[in-house]
């Protein structure tokens, strides 16, 4: 009862009711699917730009690779943790970590650009709104969680402002995985908040998955397939 009465039905990090064995298996599922594409691909990644395609920009492919494996392995310690204090406090690192791989994802690409005034613009610009998003959601996570829904769409879709400097540079075959990606992550949002669905979170995360490993893919397109 005393635990009933610290974590209400409806809180910001925990839905309240419990989960199906059903659903809890295949969330579960769903993230080492994730886990093992970020892996594989992450690890030929690293491999083909460390030693081959890339070797300059190799770092900053690192800190990609880092941020996708973070949100994948957050997420699965989160979702499959038992409604404890602990859940609580891997609530704020999986919110947070997504502002990370938000603009982690952007890093590579924006390098790609050059030393350029307009990406230097936006990779100081993704990264600050990252990082108070990362702020509000370890330090504050029960307030402000539309601006934190806002920044989210708005870091991710941020691209468009310099999509023609990134179509001068990227290939037709990474722009629309970029764009594809794009769209699995926001859709998918949808059916995070349908909480009613059955299978909503399951759902949701296979969005979350099939997103990142659109976008692995076009850092792969880009840095190593379109070179070799």
């Amino acid at each position: 009862m005393a635990f009933s009465a610290q974590y209400p039905d409806r809180t910001w990090w925990h839905r309240g009711k419990a989960y199906s064995r059903l659903e809890l298996i295949g969330d579960a599922a769903i993230h080492v699917v994730g886990l093992l594409i970020t892996v594989a691909v992450g690890g030929y990644l690293l491999a083909a730009t460390g030693l081959q395609t890339a070797p300059d920009e190799w770092p900053i492919v690192c800190v990609y690779v880092a941020s996708l494996l973070l949100v994948m392995s957050v997420s699965l310690a989160f979702n499959m943790a038992p409604v404890a204090p602990v859940k609580r406090l891997l609530a704020r690192f999986d919110q947070a970590a997504i502002f990370l791989l938000i603009a982690g994802t952007y890093t590579p690409l924006l390098a790609l650009l050059g030393d350029t005034p307009a990406s230097t613009i936006m990779l100081i610009a993704i990264w600050s709104a990252a990082l108070v998003g990362i702020g509000l959601k370890l330090i504050v996570p029960q307030h402000f969680g539309r601006l934190a829904l806002v920044l989210y769409l708005g870091i991710g879709w941020s691209g468009v402002i310099i999509f023609q400097s990134l179509a001068s540079v990227l290939g037709q075959s990474t722009l629309l995985l970029i764009l594809a990606g794009g769209v699995a992550y926001s859709s998918g949002i949808v059916f995070h908040l349908w909480e009613r669905l059955r299978f909503h979170n399951v759902i949701w995360h296979c969005f979350v998955v099939a997103g990142a490993s659109i976008h692995l893919w076009a850092i792969l397109d880009c840095m190593v397939l379109q070179r070799l």
